[in-house]
């Protein structure tokens, strides 16, 4: 089920003596990566989660996510970042994007404590409704603005319904093993709790609680999610040449130190399109600081094709394609012949729907690599469990890997703490009042 990748669309963009020559240090980054001796290395729990992770948990978030399914018609996913962004794309991959209105045997899922407006809390809100739902709140500290208010809502919504102790069964918090604000309020109300690992970041932990409780309350086997993980994790040699994980890595550094300062991952399932957006987090938080880091875009072919193919085409050569290829569709369909022919389809009368859109990549691989961008392509075999952990592991190896390349530590995020800060000064939080007359004497 191991991820492969395909360089041939690289040729006259990259030669193979870059590879040769950039060798040595994507070795020396999989050294470090691996012996914990760079910069982050407390955060890196997630290298060996697949095959040390928590059993005793693991049959519990299986055993809630069973309650949950068969007590709640609505589960509420409250988080932002890495708390939400890689449940919710498991779940799309797996299941669809319109898991929700298909009605799949289970409760309606929605993310909420993703965003300050007030709209948007607002219509998750009104869904829940008269219905019967639950919560899994996911937050390290408990304190992070955006959770922390989405969780005080619905926490009203459910002691309003349930009362007090009834909504302590329907309360499921993802946080700290032993501190912080949730944590203590999880053992002062008895919620059920599981943790987010010390050594593992935000956006490495969707293969922890935080992204399994969601998933498997979709319905999805999370046992075959980290099997997929772990088989993935033991075929990756680490040899900089032949392991695909490193192969990427070395090629999105080349392409960066050659000017490409973008990168767009394409894929032409619509349900890739919040597993891109996962990616992105990956990338942006892991690689853009220090004043590096190549910036990540994402697309949907061929929706985008008319739309953003035009920039790919023929604008500034600043960016290269990560092309994410599927195998085997999740559904197929054929097209049938019409006897007037009125839309002159009927020469794809017999043929696959993927089979047309395998074309479509391929006339816009060669159309876009004779326009000057190059493409790296990836594939996985199908939209199963086992397809998606190896997926999952081999993005976080690869960039923790290119992290390494660039100079970096791939695991802190100190830039997301910058708006944090200023946000509570001009909220009036205690302690921020010097802050507060500053920030509001430049908004003038």
């Amino acid at each position: 089920m191991s991820v492969q990748i395909d360089l041939r669309y690289l040729s006259g963009f990259v030669d193979e003596s870059e590879f040769s020559a950039i060798a040595p240090q994507v070795r020396l980054a999989q050294k470090t990566l691996l012996s914990g001796t760079g910069a982050g290395s407390d955060f890196r729990g997630w290298l060996d989660l697949p095959e040390k992770f928590d059993k005793d948990e693991f049959a519990r978030i299986r055993a809630d996510a069973d309650r949950i399914r068969s007590d709640s018609e609505v589960f509420v996913v409250i988080g932002i970042g890495g708390s939400y962004l890689g449940a919710r794309a498991a779940i799309e991959y797996l299941q669809s994007p319109n898991y929700n209105a298909l009605k799949k045997a289970g409760p309606q899922i929605y993310f909420a404590g993703n965003s300050l407006s007030p709209s948007a809390l607002s219509e998750i809100m009104e869904l829940c409704g008269e219905k019967d739902f639950s919560i899994n709140v996911i937050s390290k500290s408990g304190t992070t603005t955006e959770p922390a208010v989405a969780f005080r809502m619905f926490r009203g919504m459910l002691e309003k319904k349930y009362g007090r102790q009834g909504a302590a069964k329907r309360i499921y918090c993802t946080t700290d093993r032993t501190r912080g604000t949730l944590k203590r309020l999880a053992d002062r109300e008895g919620y059920e709790t599981f943790v987010v690992p010390d050594d593992v970041g935000g956006r490495y932990s969707v293969l922890t609680a935080v992204g399994l409780l969601p998933v498997a309350v979709a319905g999805a086997d999370i046992g075959a999610l980290m099997a997929g993980a772990a088989e993935e994790r033991a075929s990756l040699s680490g040899e900089p040449l032949t392991d695909p994980s490193c192969l990427y890595a070395a090629a999105r550094n080349i392409l960066y130190r050659k000017g490409k300062e973008i990168e767009i991952l394409v894929s032409y399932e619509p349900r890739f399109q919040m597993m891109c957006e996962w990616w992105k987090q990956l990338c942006g938080e892991s690689e853009g600081k220090n004043g590096k880091g190549l910036f990540p875009a994402s697309v949907i072919f061929s929706t985008d094709l008319h739309s953003m193919g035009q920039y790919i085409q023929q604008g500034k050569r600043n960016l290269f394609e990560t092309v994410m290829q599927i195998d085997r569709p999740a559904m197929d369909l054929t097209v049938k012949a019409e006897a007037d022919n009125a839309d002159g389809l009927n020469f794809l009368a017999g043929k696959k729907l993927s089979d047309v859109n395998c074309k479509a990549f391929e006339g816009t691989v060669l159309a876009h690599t004779d326009g000057g961008v190059p493409n790296i392509v990836l594939c996985a075999p199908d939209f199963s469990e086992s397809s998606l952990g190896a997926l999952i592991y081999f993005f976080e190896r690869s960039l923790a890997v290119s992290g390494y390349l660039l100079g970096i530590n791939p695991f802190d995020q100190p830039g997301v703490e910058s708006y944090k800060k200023n946000m509570f000064a001009l909220l009036g939080k205690p302690g921020y009042e010097k802050e507060k007359a500053a920030l509001e004497a430049r908004l003038k």
